[in-house]
């Protein structure tokens, strides 16, 4: 009799394959890092596509739940010049097809659907290893560990599940991402929350970006994204990151430098990596990946849809064919890999958003209907 299905990483995609497996009635344990679902934020906004992440919500039976979640009004796109000029204002009318939500808010919705010991808080993964015959051991930090014949690596871009299918490892993309909030922006910073407008802002040049989008309360998200060798902020604080970013941004508008300048956290440096294009293995008996941890690719939009969808198709494939999961992991594994691969083959965001033609480039792209952008 195979056990319960151990689920490393409690990201949208891993949650996404507990809640399918536990509404089929299969036994399912998820072991994350962090040590409480509150100890950090959930990252910002997600807009939820039709063509797989609203499939695999509706899968996990949470389609009204998700609904009730969005925030209208986000679907809107904006592009200015670094002198702060609009230069595409496309609004939300209320008839796009993929609304925003917050992060933390579809990641709560996802754990609310789970009994609550289905997730082990405070289970960061240091290493898994083979026993042979199809069993794995994970090692957790605090000296514990978990045995099992059915593993899933869903921990993100560097998995501790990844190394028994593959030797691959993300590699540095040239982008460089610093992370800011301003809170209650419309009352404290009007200049910068008028910018940003009602949804997201693309401010743009050759070789860097000012990205932010509104989250709910009037939190203005941004992203100050730079092409930059991969040692650059090292061994900086947070001052100086601030100031060396800034720095970059020298003769730009205010009312955008002050989304870097103004931040009411401190800066978060994010250094862009992704797993080489087509990314594949061997099948393993007894272990799977899902999300980043299986093909990782830079912010375009799709990353947490995907493993959304890979959880969801990895739970229907499982409780399908339970009795004869070797089967079942294949199928999952072929599907998801061949979709993975015609993702890493579309057109490179970073190279419109910051190539030489930029911000035209992207003004051209958004003119386009309905295009993805994070």
């Amino acid at each position: 009799m195979r056990g319960e299905v151990t689920i490393i990483g409690a990201g949208p995609g891993g949650l996404v394959l507990a809640t399918v497996l536990h509404r089929h009635g299969i036994p399912v344990s998820v072991h994350e890092a962090e040590p409480s679902p509150a100890a950090r934020r959930q990252g910002g906004m997600l807009d939820i596509h039709p063509w797989n992440g609203q499939p695999a919500l509706e899968a996990a039976g949470l389609t009204d739940g998700f609904r009730e979640l969005v925030l209208p009004g986000r679907e809107s796109y904006r592009v200015l010049d670094r002198a702060g000029t609009v230069l595409l204002d496309r609004p939300d009318d209320g008839t796009g097809e993929r609304p925003e939500v917050q992060r933390g808010d579809l990641r709560q919705l996802l754990l609310d659907a789970l009994p609550p010991d289905v997730v082990r808080w405070g289970h960061k993964a240091v290493g898994a290893r083979s026993l042979g015959g199809g069993h794995h051991e994970v090692s957790f930090a605090d000296g514990t560990g978990v045995t099992t014949s059915l593993l899933v690596g869903a921990d993100g871009a560097w998995s501790r599940v990844r190394p028994l299918l593959s030797a691959a490892t993300p590699e540095y993309v040239g982008v460089s991402v610093v992370e800011t909030f301003l809170f209650d922006g419309d009352t404290r910073h009007p200049a910068a929350a008028a910018a940003v407008g009602a949804g997201s802002l693309f401010a743009l040049a050759p070789g860097k970006g000012i990205l932010a989008h509104r989250e709910r309360g009037g939190t203005l998200h941004t992203y100050a994204q730079l092409r930059k060798p991969e040692d650059w902020l090292a061994g900086l604080e947070p001052a100086e990151v601030t100031a060396r970013v800034a720095g970059e941004f020298d003769g730009w508008a205010p009312e955008l430098t002050a989304l870097i300048t103004a931040s009411d956290t401190p800066p978060v440096l994010r250094r862009l990596h992704t797993l080489p294009a087509g990314h594949r293995w061997e099948r393993v008996p007894g272990v799977t990946l899902l999300g980043d941890a299986a093909h990782l690719l830079p912010p375009n939009g799709e990353g947490a849809n995907l493993a959304m969808l890979d959880g969801a198709e990895l739970g229907e494939a499982l409780a399908a064919q339970w009795d004869d999961v070797e089967t079942a992991l294949a199928e999952y594994e072929r599907r998801m890999i061949e979709r993975a691969a015609a993702e890493a083959a579309d057109e490179d965001i970073h190279e419109v958003m910051f190539g030489a033609e930029a911000p035209h480039s992207m003004v051209a792209l958004l003119a386009q209907p309905e295009v993805s952008t994070r």
